[in-house]
């Protein structure tokens, strides 16, 4: 693998940006523009076509970064500009649809949202990842039902943590309510979107009573003594895939040897990782990509599956744990769009009422780089189906 050190030194330099970001409240508009523009000529002479990354700072983009940080991409003969960093989903969802960023890490009911919703021209060439959210609720909830009366924030209408919120809510016989007092008796929560970044703060204002979201804010919680897990999403849905790497058509025609390269990396993040999850702590937080404290992004990384048995349904899932599987399941994806249906949304489902899952995935989905990266025909079926397994 080629050396990070170098990387990460000069990114102290480089990404002044994460801290602007957390004021700014974006980076998108004419500020993404500019730092394109800033780097683009420094790119011209490149091999292949350079690409524009967009993140969220959380976990869920680690392989997405790890490409970037740890030179796969450059292995891959492909240059790109320090990857971008968004503060909520929704500029992140904005940007890419203007054309501002070519490639990013997307909820996938979002992503599905984008494609049909919106006419958004993109393909999913991988997941980013498998588990890596929990819901964590303030240390006066005892379980489940006590959050009852209270406002739990989740990250985006489109996303797997709302889906699953409302899952575990119904087998717990709660009632999820938008812009609506909750109360305690009738068994209502309040779901509120809210930033990632803002989360733990109204966690610790008493703003919410819990929230629900990619890591590492869970541990964030744990190490500040302000809340604690009540369940990881990864054990009510064994291997989920929040995020998946989500590029634009217009990529794949132009250069499709640009998005096999991309995928390629991806592939080598993932496997690195996975060898090195003691190293991922300073990786991302050394390097700027996220602000929180590299002991609390580490231990995302390296979780200790005992701790965590009170909470745990599926042990043999280890559903605690951030993994990494990159091939996007066809199975997958048409359970997704069932589980969107019998989800309560602030915004319009029309998009879903017709929706074939299987043609969803056809036409969403684009695995021929995952294939290809990941052995080709030699890849076992085992790694390309499976049955879904959701109990909450």
């Amino acid at each position: 693998m080629p050396e990070l050190r170098g990387r990460l030194l000069t990114r102290r330099r480089a990404l002044v940006l994460g801290s602007r970001v957390a004021a700014a409240g974006v980076v998108g508009g004419l500020a993404g523009y500019g730092a394109w523009n800033a780097v683009a000529p420094a790119l011209a002479g490149s091999s292949k076509r350079a690409i524009r990354i967009g993140y969220l700072p959380v976990t869920d983009a680690a392989a997405l970064l790890t490409a970037y940080d740890g030179g796969f991409l450059a292995k891959q003969g492909i240059d790109a500009p320090e990857p971008v960093l968004f503060r909520s989903w929704e500029s992140l969802a904005q940007a890419f649809a203007i054309g501002e960023v070519d490639a990013v890490h997307l909820l996938m009911p979002l992503a599905i949202q984008l494609k049909l919703a919106k006419k958004t021209p993109l393909k999913v060439i991988a997941w980013g990842h498998v588990n890596g959210s929990a819901l964590t609720v303030s240390n006066d909830i005892g379980d489940l039902s006590q959050l009852a009366g209270t406002t739990v924030a989740i990250p985006y209408w489109w996303s797997v943590h709302n889906i699953l919120l409302q899952r575990m809510f119904a087998a717990e016989g709660l009632t999820p309510v938008i812009r609506q007092q909750p109360s305690v008796s009738e068994g209502t929560v309040q779901l509120a979107v809210m930033a990632p970044a803002d989360m733990v703060a109204a966690l610790a204002g008493g703003t919410v009573g819990g929230y629900v979201v990619a890591d590492p804010f869970s541990v964030v919680a744990e190490k500040q003594g302000i809340g604690r897990v009540e369940r990881f999403l990864g054990d009510v849905w064994k291997e989920h895939a929040c995020c998946a790497i989500v590029v634009r058509e217009e990529l794949i025609n132009e250069d499709p040897d640009v998005v096999q390269g991309l995928t390629t990396a991806i592939v080598q993040a993932q496997q690195w990782i996975d060898e090195n999850r003691p190293q991922m702590g300073a990786l991302l937080t050394e390097g700027g990509y996220l602000p929180q404290p590299t002991p609390a992004v580490g231990e995302v990384f390296t979780r200790d599956a005992a701790a965590y048995a009170d909470v745990t349904t599926h042990e043999q899932w280890h559903g605690e744990r951030l993994g990494f599987s990159a091939f996007p399941m066809a199975s997958y994806t048409e359970a997704l769009v069932e589980q969107m249906r019998t989800t309560t949304i602030d915004g319009d489902t029309a998009f879903l009422d017709d929706a074939d899952g299987d043609a969803v995935h056809g036409g969403l989905v684009d695995d021929r780089f995952a294939r290809a990266a990941l052995g080709g025909d030699a890849l076992p079926s085992g790694k390309t189906d499976r049955q879904e397994l959701i109990e909450p």
